[in-house]
């Protein structure tokens, strides 16, 4: 798997985190440049750490499954891209107003990480480099979700919907790519 890839898959890991940003900075009067780094770092951060806890359960286990990796990694990237698809048609706003509670902060970047976790797994199957990948993924999510925040702010929830079905759609093309290159 390439940089370009790994690119692709940090920007549609990370559309979860650029919605829920947007959400934040929608309910910003004035934007709140620190509150959006420390929020942004702690998405970037728990999208960091997701991949590389599943790619170290992944390496355990890849020898016993590589001969389906490939199905693994498609079905992993179809179900979390068709799940944000899906989760993009609901009603879910129930965000507070801005301020700087550590545990709301910490809770949101887990949730918008889970995910994560099984692409790391997929990593593992596929022997990626997980350094260059994690810091892919941690800085790709950290920029996006600083972006969110001001075209939340800016904007509102104009784009928060089209944000995560944009995600998804390319995490499935990736899990497609990834089955059409083992099996042709």
């Amino acid at each position: 798997m390439g940089i370009f890839q790994i690119l692709l898959i940090a920007i549609g890991l990370a559309m979860d985190a650029f919605a829920v940003s947007v959400c934040k900075g929608l309910r910003m009067q004035k934007i709140d440049y620190k509150y959006s780094a420390i929020l942004s770092a702690f998405f970037g951060i728990f999208q960091a750490l997701m991949p590389l806890s599943g790619w170290i359960i992944g390496i355990k286990f890849a020898k016993y499954i590589e001969f389906i990796d490939h199905w693994l990694a498609f079905i992993l990237l179809t179900a979390i891209g068709g799940k944000m698809i899906c989760e993009a048609f609901e009603n879910k706003d129930n965000l507070d107003e801005t301020n700087y509670d550590y545990r709301e902060m910490f809770a949101l970047a887990i949730a918008t990480s889970i995910d994560a976790l099984a692409v790391g797994i997929m990593f593992a199957m596929l022997e990626v480099n997980i350094i260059v990948a994690i810091l892919i993924i941690g800085i790709i999510a950290y920029i996006l979700s600083f972006l969110g925040v001001m075209i939340g702010n800016r904007y509102g929830v104009k784009y928060k919907k089209k944000a995560e079905i944009a995600g998804g759609i390319i995490l499935v093309f990736i899990g497609l790519k990834v089955l059409l290159e083992d099996i042709l």
